[in-house]
């Protein structure tokens, strides 16, 4: 009796994975972990330099291949692979790679992982900016938070990260999303068609063993990747408003801030007498987390859902954010710490957790039973591997239905291909050309 063939999967992602850096290195692991168990056969691939944090994929037993931009050579690569599923790790990567893919491998499946909208993220951006300029960063933030889906697509409609991301979606043949939200986003206002969506959250083991008592606790943490434009909003909002806010109540609390790729200006804030520590990188986030009494996420605009938070409620540590922090994060289930829109609310909220150990506890309860409702992997992992095995069985009839998909497909892949390897003749050119 012959042996089932493996499916072959290959990912081509924006950076390498670093799940210790990021929450969405960290869903792109889940996801490879998720292919892992069903015995499919894994490259990943990228064109950017590996990070200081990268994982090693190779001791799982994926393949790790450096690709290029702009280069015939991948058209031979992914050619001699033949994968049955190309996964997307983000729309530029589908920009870039797409048309290559289709044009050596058409009948392999093309998904996108989305880990959060980004021109959602970039719009929210401008719209901060525009406020704080004639506005003080300690106000209400309330209209900022809490805006309309279609106040939402008003934002977005005219940008060109919003055209082209969701162009993106359209040419593949699924795309992963985080945020129930977004898909919502998605299917009203941009009129998406929801079979191209498949919810995929954070995916979470559920913890076992006792979390760290209240008593066994100490001081506020705050966590994220610098790089991230929200995780460093957040905490130039912490330094300039919120922490004060909350020293003046606490005068013996501390801050400890961790993320990856410290620049010198977050280095800078350091400053022990405020009790604000910035720590750099944590070697173990989950120690760090479990060690702190409250986390801490005042995010004023961003998209997806927050790993940092995730994080938290498998550490036991009840989270003080915005509503753009706990957005699509909990749906009807009660917040695991608290939900606020101003600088002083938050503060308010934050020394109220610090020191009531009812409500911390309560708070901490609340954690364990959203991850069992709503992240759990062995109910998410499975959902996904069914998703991905359907679509390949009726790929044909898939894209016959998604006619704007293949229109999107025809126009953008001419005009990318043309760039593509025009740019290519003209460094093969340059490389050619000897030095005067």
């Amino acid at each position: 009796m012959t042996a089932p063939l493996t499916t072959k999967v290959l990912v081509i992602g924006y950076v390498w994975p670093e799940p210790r850096s990021s929450a969405a290195s960290g869903h792109v692991m889940q996801i490879l972990e998720t292919f892992l168990e069903q015995g499919w056969d894994i490259t990943f691939s990228s064109p950017a330099g590996p990070g200081e944090h990268k994982a090693d994929l190779g001791a799982l037993g994926i393949r790790e291949v450096a690709i290029e931009l702009n280069s015939s050579s991948f058209d031979d690569f992914v050619s001699e692979l033949a994968p049955d599923i190309v996964l997307f790790d983000q729309f530029m990567m589908e920009e870039q790679f797409g048309w290559r893919v289709e044009k050596q491998c058409p009948n392999a499946l093309r998904v996108l992982e989305t880990s959060d909208l980004q021109s959602l993220r970039h719009a929210r951006h401008l719209r901060l900016k525009e406020r704080l300029k004639d506005a003080p960063d300690d106000q209400d933030f309330t209209p900022l938070f809490a805006p309309a889906l279609h106040e939402e697509f008003e934002l977005m409609a005219d940008s060109d990260m919003a055209k082209r991301e969701i162009a993106a979606l359209y040419r593949c043949d699924l795309n992963l999303m985080i945020s129930d939200v977004e898909i919502q986003l998605l299917v009203e206002q941009f009129g998406l068609p929801r079979n191209l969506l498949h919810e995929c959250p954070l995916m979470i083991d559920l913890p076992q063993g006792e979390h760290r008592t209240f008593e066994e606790r100490a001081h506020f943490l705050s966590i994220g990747n610098f790089r991230h434009a929200p995780n460093w909003d957040a905490v130039l909002w912490m330094k300039t408003t919120i922490w004060p806010l909350i020293r003046a109540r606490l005068p013996h609390a501390q801050l400890h801030i961790y993320g990856a790729y410290t620049p010198p200006k977050a280095t800078a804030l350091h400053n022990p007498a405020q009790g604000f520590h910035v720590m750099n990188w944590a070697e173990d986030a989950l120690q760090v987390m479990s060690d702190a009494r409250v986390c801490l996420a005042p995010l004023r605009f961003g998209a997806g859902i927050k790993g940092k938070i995730v994080d938290a409620m498998l550490c036991g540590t009840p989270s003080v954010t915005t509503p753009i922090g706990a957005e699509a994060m909990h749906g009807d289930l009660p917040w695991p710490g608290a939900v606020a829109c101003s600088a002083q609310a938050l503060a308010d909220q934050a020394v109220q957790l610090y020191q009531d150990e009812t409500l911390w506890n309560q708070a901490r309860l609340a954690g364990q039973t959203l991850l069992a409702e709503r992240y759990r992997k062995s109910v998410h992992g499975p959902a996904l591997i069914d998703r991905l095995q359907q679509c390949m069985k009726n790929l044909k009839p898939l894209r016959k239905a998604n006619f704007t998909g293949s229109m999107l497909r025809h126009h953008h892949h001419k005009s990318t291909q043309y760039m593509s390897q025009w740019i290519e003749a003209k460094n093969r050119n340059n490389t050619d050309t000897p030095a005067s």
